[in-house]
């Protein structure tokens, strides 16, 4: 049974609808380099806190193809190294996916950053209220945070959602929600969702996702495609309908019922 968050907040149903799409910010007009001189602007801490890092990370993303600069900004403000095991922490911006227990892994920065462009799809502005499935260590939860007005994020693992409860803490992100659930059965109670987005893949969508995702949203996660590999998927619901693209090969966790 769903519990609701330990970060208690009203949901403002008035958020629920997508934002109109209108072309965002781009490396090519300009973004990228606005991003890293924001980030660079006040250099300051050492080691993994120093924003240089971070910056660094930014623009490897940037040569990697993520030109959206709401999404390089999300990824240079979020500190990556928090969300890690001390032991891992030098290893934090390497674009690598890293254990964080449970059998679950935090996914690569780029992996990240292509999610989060994909569910923008151009989009000025914040988006509405998100859905994300599968909080594992918080990490997405918090980049989901500075893109979007509200964000609901569900774990069924009861260990990963006190570890990522204890992550954001100290984060104080009004906007972020953490639910312990079933994330198959997505969160009625927040839907409709302008976007939702999932950080493992199953071998169809689950009818709950599409159901309360509003229409105008865009879905973004990994299935099981042709041969048993993983793909991620893009499904955007119209008025006429839902509309399915598959795009490249990615590796997540198997999409899995119930809680433990």
């Amino acid at each position: 049974m769903t519990r609701r968050p330990s970060f208690p907040a009203r949901i403002d149903f008035s958020h629920g609808q997508p934002t109109p799409a209108k072309k965002a910010g781009t490396v090519a007009n300009g973004g990228l380099r606005a991003v890293v001189e924001r980030v660079l602007v006040k250099p300051q801490g050492m080691g993994m806190d120093s924003v240089a890092v971070r910056a660094s990370m930014v623009q490897k993303l940037a040569a990697q193809g993520i030109s959206d600069a709401a999404v390089l900004q999300a990824m240079a403000t979020v500190e990556r190294h928090r969300f890690v095991d001390p032991a891992l922490v030098n290893q934090a911006y390497e674009d690598t996916s890293l254990p964080i227990g449970l059998g679950q892994t935090i996914s690569k920065p780029n992996v990240v950053a292509r999610m989060m462009e994909l569910l923008r799809h151009g989009v000025p502005g914040k988006l509405g209220r998100v859905l994300e499935i599968g909080t594992g260590c918080g990490y997405q939860a918090a980049v989901l945070s500075q893109l979007a007005t509200e964000v609901y994020s569900i774990e069924r693992l009861r260990g990963l959602h006190d570890k990522a409860r204890e992550n954001l803490r100290t984060l104080r992100l009004a906007n972020l929600h953490l639910l312990f659930g079933d994330g198959m059965a997505g969160f009625p109670r927040g839907a409709p969702y302008a976007a939702i987005i999932a950080a493992a893949g199953g071998d169809a969508i689950p009818p709950a996702w599409l159901e309360q995702l509003a229409v105008g949203g865009r879905l973004v996660a990994p299935m099981v495609a042709g041969g048993g590999r993983q793909a991620l998927v893009v499904v955007d619901k119209t008025a006429q309908g839902l509309k399915q693209t598959l795009l490249e090969a990615v590796h997540f966790v198997p999409l899995k019922s119930g809680i433990a």
